[in-house]
């Protein structure tokens, strides 16, 4: 590359195919482009651009990529990504926002390039990068993985974590290869995990430590001694963090109670938990099945929970006591009918009126329902 460039860059480009307007930049720093899709970008978007604005500053964000604008639900207008959202309420220029179907599209790759990118951010984009892309810019491409790569690779590396109970995770920052998440680690950041937290809440945390983490090193990423001092990971340690499927959102109370708290957990925000329970009216002999989502929990500590029979759920203050497998019982704190607001589990049996609730067994829907 022209060393002048380094100094004193000057590029124009035509930003996006919607607009005719060419953008032109001159600036002696370096331009850094950032993807990243949810609302958790937005913490290292943030990081960014407050730091690119210090008087001693080697970068600025040149422009952001994301996903394409989505309907939020049936009927609705297409809205941002959440991180385009914000970065727009930050006052970053629209056109400098791309929204590329796939990162591998000509005409958004020959929009990157005209930009002439020292350096890529990932956090949480959501979209396979190709060779073609990782080519680009001059420093390579870095992401933000909220794991201690070479654990959990994948979409789903924070809820895959939990659903494990592992007491200890961490952020990674790490080059990007094609291969999925296996680019040398620059750094790490370890963080306990404790038992009550919640994915959105771990997500957060760990964003909020990975864009500090990435502002100390984007020096050494910058004049190159990152790429020397990057540790290859060992892939005979790799663990793998899929895609979480809707279908997985049911709860078993055949399993054992820590094996669910931690399920609840890990799949807080989406697609929550959900368990199918009987109210069992003796008045009118008409059973009730209730789909109810389960919000919050706690792994019960009482050796002592007398129960009527193994699938009776109990109200010992202020949590449903719900029998599970090998002798254990889950507290439930907080849960969701159809429809409603999250209610507590004192609400919802106020709500009974005294009438039995039972778990919805294998045995009970082939006797009632069959």
């Amino acid at each position: 590359m022209n060393s002048s460039l380094v100094f004193r860059r000057f590029w124009c480009f035509n930003a996006a195919t919607s607009s005719s307007s060419t953008l032109c930049f001159a600036s002696n720093k370096k331009p850094l482009v950032f993807l990243g899709s949810p609302q958790v970008s937005a913490t290292v978007l943030d990081a960014l651009l407050n730091a690119s604005t210090a008087p001693d500053s080697l970068f600025e964000v040149a422009a952001i990529v994301t996903q394409p604008p989505s309907r939020k639900s049936r009927g609705k207008k297409l809205m941002p990504s959440p991180l385009a959202q914000h970065a727009l309420d930050r006052g970053f220029p629209s056109n400098l926002i791309f929204t590329p179907e796939r990162a591998g599209e000509d005409v958004f790759l020959s929009n990157l390039r005209d930009l002439q990118p020292e350096l890529c951010i990932t956090a949480a984009y959501g979209n396979i990068l190709p060779s073609k892309f990782l080519n680009i810019p001059t420093s390579g491409t870095v992401n933000i993985h909220p794991s201690l790569l070479p654990l959990y690779r994948g979409a789903a590396p924070v809820q895959r974590a939990l659903q494990d109970g592992v007491k200890e995770t961490g952020v990674s920052l790490a080059f990007t290869v094609r291969a999925l998440d296996a680019g040398p680690v620059i750094a790490c950041e370890r963080m306990e995990i404790e038992d009550q937290i919640k994915a959105p809440e771990l997500l957060d945390l760990l964003f909020y430590e990975g864009s500090k983490l990435l502002i100390r090193e984007l020096p050494s990423i910058f004049d190159g001694s990152a790429k020397v001092k990057a540790q290859p990971q060992d892939d005979s340690k790799a663990t793998l963090a899929p895609k979480i499927a809707s279908e997985e959102s049911w709860l078993s109370f055949d399993e054992e109670a820590p094996v669910l708290h931690n399920k609840v957990r890990a799949f807080a925000g989406w697609p929550g938990t959900r368990a199918k329970v009987v109210i069992v009216d003796n008045k009118s002999g008409q059973d009730k099945i209730t789909e109810l989502k389960i919000i919050t929990t706690k792994v019960c500590s009482r050796s002592n929970i007398q129960v009527n029979q193994a699938d009776e759920i109990t109200f010992i203050k202020p949590a449903l006591v719900f029998p599970c497998g090998g002798g254990t019982a889950l507290e439930v704190l907080e849960i969701q009918l159809p429809g409603k607001k999250v209610m507590s589990a004192a609400a919802f049996w106020n709500g009974v009126r005294g009438q039995k609730l039972k778990i919805l067994s294998a045995a009970y829907e082939n006797d009632h329902l069959h």
